[in-house]
């Protein structure tokens, strides 16, 4: 049964909006390269650090500040966001309606009502986790809500929000494995998604472990459940949503990162990004964004945030 419903999630077919189009050339705001290299620099860089939600919120509905990314949104009609369907709790599409959910997808509707007054005004773009970046750089989403790990790798290509979910990585195995920890799967193979830092910390696993890569979550857990791997790792947050899944798994072993979660937008947007953490801002105050944790991931383990840190 857990085979069949990972593979029902993992067939369901992606939406594919247009082109969102608007870039610096076309808005009164300067292009942010200069915000996006400050918080990356390698020598300064703190994951935890974003840019300071603005001072007041406009109302939903508008009027937003003119020239600005929310302002253009607003006219189209429409916030096109690049999410993920293939990993529970987070981004998944419900087999039993058709729709996308979890707590990334709550999110984004936060900001949908933030925007419009309302929370259905999403058209959502499916993404694999190797190609988050690229769809902001290529302009063919506003936003990313991917369940997506902040590094000052990233930084220096796009910005974050404020942390709003914190996790690590571990690993998930069959219940009846003997492997504890990753090292007792030394020489093993170990599934992963392409494009994630789960991967890069597999390649430099000591001793070494056989990476495996695929392109959805699900994918790892069938392989799993194939035999064909021994295990799957990722950040606990992801591996809560396979064990979820197939209660045949257990995760195991200690977090080996730290991994701080951020929704992502393109360089040149930091009006963007500070509206998207003065969501977030009110979220915390209000109680709602805890109440959205305990929903998703209640059963599974504390992954709530530490306060925000703000710089500029």
């Amino acid at each position: 049964m857990a085979l069949t419903a990972a593979a029902a999630l993992t067939a369901s077919s992606p939406d594919a909006p247009p082109p969102v189009g608007g870039s610096a050339a076309t808005s009164s705001y300067p292009p942010a390269r200069t915000a996006s290299a400050e918080l990356a620099d390698a020598a300064d860089c703190d994951p935890l650090r974003s840019l300071k939600p603005p001072a007041r919120m406009p109302e939903p509905g508008g009027p937003m500040p003119g020239g600005s990314a929310m302002e253009r949104i607003l006219a189209r009609g429409r916030l096109v966001v690049g999410v993920d369907q293939n990993t529970y709790l987070f981004g998944y599409r419900d087999p039993t309606t058709g729709r996308l959910d979890g707590l990334d997808i709550a999110l984004v509707r936060e900001i949908s009502t933030a925007l419009f007054g309302r929370p259905d005004r999403v058209q959502f773009k499916t993404v694999p986790s190797r190609r988050r970046i690229e769809v902001l750089e290529q302009r063919e989403v506003d936003l990313v809500a991917h369940s997506m790990t902040i590094t000052c790798e990233r930084m220096e290509r796009v910005l974050f929000s404020s942390d709003y979910l914190d996790s690590g990585q571990r690993v998930l195995v069959p219940e009846a494995s003997p492997a504890k920890t990753l090292a007792d799967l030394a020489g093993r193979r170990v599934c992963t998604a392409d494009g994630t830092t789960s991967l890069a910390e597999l390649r430099r696993a000591r001793p070494n472990v056989e990476p495996v890569t695929v392109a959805d979550w699900t994918d790892c857990l069938v392989l799993l459940q194939l035999g064909d791997v021994a295990a799957v790792s990722t950040t606990d947050n992801v591996l809560a949503g396979l064990c979820a899944q197939d209660p045949t798994t257990r995760i195991t072993g200690p977090r080996f990162t730290y991994e701080p979660h951020g929704i992502a937008v393109a360089e040149d947007a930091p009006e963007l990004i500070r509206f998207v953490n003065g969501v977030l801002a009110d979220l915390r105050a209000s109680g709602t964004l805890r109440a959205l944790h305990e929903k998703w991931l209640g059963g599974y383990g504390d992954f709530y945030p530490p306060a925000p840190r703000y710089r500029g």
